[in-house]
């Protein structure tokens, strides 16, 4: 399913979607119904007459309908209501429990966090990572905050790898570490604790970090991105 839709504007929505299920020729007419229904669409309608979010509607059912083994939808959720929005992300992983495959491009970082296993990172035509989300967030980014007993000094920690944002008030230092944190502990170390706290980072505040250095944390294969979905 494109991004930009161009479907016949002077058919209905039904009057396609048949069309569509007899090119294919192996469409479950009943299960196309249950999915008008589930997405909320009007398939009387011309096509012509149809918001975006009706429009996606019809994309949706399309690319559902077949049960294809991969499904790929680049902004899926364009133009839809939240509650529409939800039951796509019931079919994606209703399709996922069947072993099929759903590979989806977005920009809405909170949607592909919730719904995929796995994220690919492209920055100017180049991959950049291929990770679950759960790695990607332990690897990439994480936001510390360490509670000293005593005051310390910034320009104790200022210049250690990967350490960026670095700000040290009244005993307690703030920053956010790529890749390792290893020197940061260890520098850490050499002053008496209080308290550690790592901070959640978001997939959005991960795909920031990583255009805003371009550089990769790790290394993967064509193999391991010819996978990345969700």
């Amino acid at each position: 399913m494109p991004g930009e839709l161009s479907l016949y504007s002077e058919l209905t929505g039904r009057q396609l979607l048949t069309y569509l299920g007899n090119l294919q020729g192996q469409v479950d007419a009943a299960y196309r119904e249950k999915l008008i229904e589930r997405l909320e669409l009007d398939p009387t309608r011309r096509i012509k007459s149809l918001s975006r979010g009706n429009k996606q509607k019809v994309g949706l059912v399309a690319a559902f309908m077949i049960r294809p083994e991969l499904l790929i939808f680049d902004e899926p959720t364009a133009g839809l209501d939240p509650f529409v929005q939800l039951e796509f992300e019931h079919l994606c992983e209703e399709a996922r429990e069947e072993g099929r495959t759903v590979f989806i491009s977005s920009h809405q970082l909170p949607e592909v966090e919730h719904l995929c296993d796995r994220v690919g990172i492209i920055r100017e035509g180049r991959l950049l990572a291929v990770e679950t989300i759960s790695a990607l967030k332990e690897r990439a980014l994480r936001r510390l905050e360490i509670d000293f007993v005593g005051p310390v000094g910034a320009e104790e920690f200022s210049g250690l790898p990967g350490v960026r944002d670095l700000v040290v008030n009244d005993g307690t230092l703030r920053c956010t570490v790529m890749g390792s944190v290893d020197a940061l502990i260890k520098t850490a170390a050499r002053f008496e604790i209080h308290n550690i706290r790592s901070i959640d980072t978001s997939l959005e505040e991960i795909f920031m970090a990583y255009y805003g250095s371009g550089e990769a944390v790790d290394d993967n294969s064509a193999e391991d991105a010819s996978h990345a979905a969700a």
